[in-house]
């Protein structure tokens, strides 16, 4: 079983348990980028107030009040209700996909802790109980099977069969993993002692409502803290989400501001102004950009290149358009007036464990660095000089920890962090992880070891270690610490438990220094 599959079963057992829950009614929904089903909640009795008004679902994920002024351009204040007035359909649904993910959260919390005592139980590991009783039940599907299905579905299918057969094959795998999920759940929740105290939970609205028990398997509670801290990535991400429409839309309203003054001065319309100033300098796209832009992306667009060309034409017509328009909105901007008070959301602190974790600097340093790493991602090695360069700038006052995230799309990832595990095991994790990066389009078992014997390591221990899997337990650990954090790609960074977004040498040098002082 892959490292992502206690996850996603958990995940599986989840619309068993929100099924039954909810009276039996569910419906399944495409997770974007994932193949993992979800359980829909059947409508509840609606919360209401003390005069009896039914309340709007509260995703509890505000980043913090937003002032009534976001920017003032050349005098003109720019209010929030302005900017928020376009996209607020937008807010509301990321509001919902909070509300909506709190219900399966506590749903996940139950299915952990159930999944937990079952295996505890039967004295074997979570991941081997879910082999016995889901895995090894399923029937592979055949490739007649697989055919079949995409006969049935082509008019909604633009590729050839063989093309998306392993895709099928793999949908209609994980269809019959979810129903032997959803009968093992069945089977957990008839033989536990388990009390769900509440229909949906719903944010804290004080610190004390962190407390409130929402759930309980024999002696164990399951709170609304548990839920909230397990929330805190998905509402940060949103949060994210947020600033970065409201601050598109801002920038879309302090460029109308900036056109409309300078349309003034010259006594001529906005229109004209950009007729003047922009659309001048728009290239003319060619038929060989639009057929580069098509071989580009031919594997998300359906259609030949004849039938589209005159869409893609017009399509990067427009990218041009409004990139002079940009261009000439920046040149504006630089010589106006303009403050901005729409500030990005914090980034929340994680407590991340660094224990048993390959680490290099002074134990006692002020400041660590935490890298989610994937040896055989190229954006990973472009970052290892950054980080070592930052180490020898501050000596002593860093420490870096490095923690495994090998990820799906790389098949040779896992089995690499497992044979840097073998290699630390011997004193030489950063001189073999080294090599890592060095070779990562070479990273298969013979490999690993022939960079073993490289580095004169004890060949029959490091191959023991390497076949047995004795190090997949540490890799699998980083991964789920990775995953309750949030980390969805490599490589991602955390300053004193604070998330930097962009790992440019500059960023990480100001999160640093933002540590070092706080």
């Amino acid at each position: 079983m892959n490292r992502l599959a206690l996850n996603l079963f958990l995940i599986l057992i989840a619309c068993a348990m929100s099924a039954q829950a909810q009276s039996g009614t569910a419906k399944s929904e495409q997770a974007a980028g994932e193949k993992q089903s979800f359980a829909s909640n059947a409508s509840t009795t609606r919360p209401t107030d003390e005069k009896g008004v039914e309340k709007k679902d509260d995703c509890g994920c505000d980043a913090g009040a937003l002032p009534d002024v976001l920017a003032i351009a050349g005098g003109v204040k720019i209010t929030g209700k302005d900017v928020d007035k376009p996209i607020e359909e937008k807010i509301a649904d990321l509001h919902r996909q909070v509300v909506e993910m709190r219900k399966r959260e506590l749903y996940l919390q139950i299915n952990s802790k159930l999944l937990s005592t079952e295996a505890k139980k039967r004295g074997v590991s979570a991941t081997r109980l879910l082999e016995e009783e889901v895995t090894s039940k399923v029937k592979e599907p055949a490739q007649a099977e697989a055919q079949a299905y995409y006969d049935q579905n082509r008019a909604r299918i633009s590729a050839e069969f063989e093309d998306v057969k392993d895709l099928i094959i793999q949908y209609l795998r994980d269809q019959r993993q979810g129903e032997e999920a959803k009968k093992f759940a069945e089977a957990l929740r008839a033989s536990n002692e388990l009390k769900v105290l509440v229909e949906t939970a719903t944010p804290p609205e004080t610190h004390a409502d962190r407390e409130r028990v929402f759930a309980t398997i024999g002696k164990q509670a399951i709170t609304s803290g548990d839920v909230e801290d397990a929330l805190r990535p998905v509402i940060f991400n949103v949060q994210e989400q947020i600033y970065d429409l409201r601050r598109r839309e801002l920038d879309q309203r302090i460029n109308e501001v900036v056109f409309q003054q300078e349309a003034q001065k010259r006594q001529i319309t906005t229109r004209a102004l950009l007729d003047v100033e922009a659309a001048s300098k728009i290239r003319k796209v060619t038929d060989t950009d639009a057929r580069a832009f098509y071989d580009q992306n031919r594997d998300r667009v359906a259609g030949e290149y004849a039938q589209l060309k005159d869409q893609i034409i017009e399509y990067l017509q427009d990218v041009e358009r409004q990139r002079a328009e940009q261009e000439f909105a920046g040149q504006l901007r630089r010589a106006a007036s303009i403050q901005v008070f729409l500030a990005p959301p914090e980034p929340p602190v994680y407590a991340i464990a660094i224990d048993d974790q390959p680490s290099k600097g002074e134990a006692s340093a002020p400041v660590t660095i935490v890298e989610f790493t994937d040896f055989e991602c190229p954006s990973c090695a472009r970052a290892q000089p950054i980080i070592e360069k930052l180490a020898g700038e501050y000596g002593d006052r860093v420490k870096i920890v490095v923690r495994d995230f090998p990820l799906q799309s790389h098949r040779n990832a896992l089995k690499a962090a497992e044979a840097a595990e073998a290699a630390r095991a011997q004193g030489k994790y950063w001189e073999y992880i080294a090599l890592l990066f060095e070779k990562q389009s070479e990273l298969g078992i013979e490999k690993l070891k022939e960079y073993a014997s490289r580095l004169g390591l004890d060949r029959k221990r490091f191959d023991q270690s390497l076949d047995t899997g004795e190090f997949f337990d540490k890799v699998k650990r980083d991964v789920e610490d990775g995953l309750k954090l949030g980390v969805n790609s490599t490589p991602t960074i955390f300053v004193n438990g604070r998330l930097v977004r962009d790992n440019a040498f500059e960023n990480l040098k100001a999160a640093i220094e933002a540590a070092l002082k706080n």
